[in-house]
């Protein structure tokens, strides 16, 4: 009896192994992906913070700048904006990227376009920041038409780097984003 009790368990053997890879076949094949909706929701609760850090900074920096009176203090100001909205840019970048990748068609490409466009932010930033410091403060005028130019690449870069969610190619991606509370 035993004998053949080890006989069936040897002719099943392989097909539980086989079965067995099945199944983890399969399950690779299911995406590993986050839901479009919490993908949306975890993406939007990463920026919507930072867009309030950013236009805080904003508005700091333009009390602050237009009750400077010399290039140095309007510098100074300035810097400070531009580090704080780089850091808060980094922060945001990193919260995207946290969010993994949506469980969409073509999420991967997405999820590294928000990422992309979130570096390409902070660098932009911390760019006009190196720009700005290497501005001389002896000389008004110069200083000031300096900030103009630099101030305005950082628009530029700022601008060429924004991904749209209204024109994502993934349309579960788009409703998310329509549909979600974080994204409202």
């Amino acid at each position: 009896m035993l004998a053949s009790q080890m006989a069936t368990v040897a002719r099943l053997r392989p097909l539980g192994v086989t079965a067995g890879l099945y199944l983890l076949a399969l399950l690779a094949a299911c995406s590993n992906g986050t839901p479009p909706d919490e993908w949306a929701g975890r993406v939007c609760a990463a920026m919507k913070p930072w867009r309030g850090q950013i236009e805080g900074l904003n508005a700091t920096a333009q009390t602050r700048v237009s009750a400077a009176t010399t290039p140095a203090q309007a510098r100074t100001e300035l810097l400070s904006l531009l580090a704080g909205a780089e850091s808060a840019t980094e922060s945001a970048r990193s919260a995207v990227q946290s969010a993994g990748t949506p469980d969409v068609d073509g999420g991967a490409d997405v999820a590294r376009r928000f990422v992309d466009a979130l570096a390409g932010s902070r660098d932009a930033y911390a760019r006009a920041r190196t720009d700005l410091q290497a501005l001389p403060t002896d000389d008004d005028k110069a200083f000031y038409d300096g900030v103009v130019v630099v101030l305005g690449r950082l628009t530029q870069e700022y601008a060429r780097g924004s991904v749209d969610t209204a024109r994502l190619d993934s349309q579960p991606l788009r409703e998310a984003f329509d549909r979600v509370d974080q994204c409202r």
